[in-house]
């Protein structure tokens, strides 16, 4: 079974300028991504997708196989992910003259997974015949409870309206937040569907210690702050 590593990675940011070079514990933000790619020792390639010059070569110094310039049309704010994510798995095939099984893309600003964590997603994958997985971590706020919304009139009410009243978090559904870090695709899902929820999506579920995503500076700090006390 042939699996394949993608990161992709934008030049644009609006957030954080540079984030996905910016040094992170003494190396840019995603040399960790590629780091846990090759501490997992489960690719047979690890592939680095960008439009950006610098991005791809801070990845090359990294040692990753593969360095995919992405089109223009796939580097846009308003850009999809899942097709910068098969375009670059599909030049890698081409350059590599392989046919993947797995698909894995790593998500850079997630610097606090972990080898064992992408493991185990893709052993989720192939243990329950999933069509893909994709990491979460649990809510800290309950849509059926605690997260609201109003309509053009300010009448206010939950996001999700429950069949019956909820008086306590602690008896609303489970729910998580998507923690962009590890995402898993066998290879008929990821060439076909555009999607994220397909009938045989599964959830791999991590801890908030490792689900810091950075979209900002707050995040770029904590996330330091817990790698420094981890190293310790």
């Amino acid at each position: 079974m042939k699996i394949l590593c993608t990161i992709c990675a934008r030049g644009g940011s609006r957030g954080l300028k540079n984030k996905n070079i910016l040094p992170l514990m003494g190396r840019p933000l995603i040399a960790h991504t590629i780091q846990h790619a090759k501490d997992s020792g489960v690719f047979n390639y690890i592939a680095v997708s960008s439009d950006s010059r610098d991005i791809l070569d801070a990845a090359k110094k990294e040692g990753v196989d593969f360095l995919i310039k992405r089109p223009d049309d796939l580097s846009s704010d308003t850009a999809p992910k899942i097709p910068a994510i098969r375009h670059c798995a599909q030049e890698v095939e081409k350059l590599s003259e392989n046919t993947f099984d797995i698909f894995v893309d790593l998500d850079c600003t997630s610097p606090l997974r972990t080898s064992d964590d992408i493991i185990a997603a893709i052993d989720l994958l192939r243990s329950h015949n999933h069509s893909n997985i994709f990491s979460v971590t649990p809510a800290r706020r309950s849509p059926y409870f605690d997260v609201v919304e109003h309509d053009l009139d300010w009448r206010v009410k939950p996001c999700c309206v429950p069949n019956n009243p909820i008086h306590r978090r602690q008896d609303t559904p489970d729910t998580y937040d998507l923690n962009a870090s590890i995402y898993v695709w066998n290879r008929k899902t990821l060439m076909e569907s555009d999607s994220l929820y397909n009938e045989q999506t599964g959830l791999y579920i991590m801890p908030h210690e490792r689900s810091i995503e950075i979209d900002e500076e707050l995040d770029f700090i904590y996330a330091e702050m817990l790698m420094d006390k981890n190293a310790k």
